[in-house]
């Protein structure tokens, strides 16, 4: 059908004229509210969004001399977050001459992802930044 024959129908029914697929040969239209149309789509983006879950990151510091009771506290507290679904940023702050030692920081980082292999996954290995090392941990994806 012609677009004219299409649009002259289209007024006739009171509805619109609605390119569909406007690359194809002949392009594809529907009759159809448009304003309608819009209302559901925007009604349907509005509840994907609502049950989709927003991941937030979390963080946790250590330090060059934390000991094993501190440790474990803080690995249960990664933990946590990564069972509720959050990222876990571990980041340890050098001060001073420890950044002569960022040897050390990096095996305090490697014993803290081992310990939340249960739960996570590191995302991004310890890495130094400046005076600070950071690594990411994910939720490892649950079957």
């Amino acid at each position: 059908m012609s677009a004219k024959e299409a649009l002259a129908l289209a007024e006739k029914s009171n509805l619109d004229l609605v390119k569909i697929a406007p690359g194809a040969n002949p392009p594809v239209c529907k009759i159809m509210d448009y304003g309608k149309f819009r209302f559901e789509q925007a009604k349907r983006e509005k509840e994907a969004k609502k049950n989709q879950k927003v991941m937030e990151i979390k963080e946790i510091r250590l330090s060059m001399n934390i000991d094993t009771g501190d440790f474990n506290t803080k690995v249960n507290h990664a933990l946590k977050f990564l069972r509720d679904g959050n990222k876990v940023k571990v980041s340890i702050r050098f001060r001073g001459r420890e950044m002569a030692h960022t040897d050390n920081g990096l095996v305090i980082m490697q014993r803290f992802a081992e310990a939340c292999t249960e739960n996570g996954q590191v995302e991004k290995a310890a890495k130094l930044e400046g005076r600070q090392m950071l690594m990411f941990l994910v939720p490892k994806a649950s079957k």
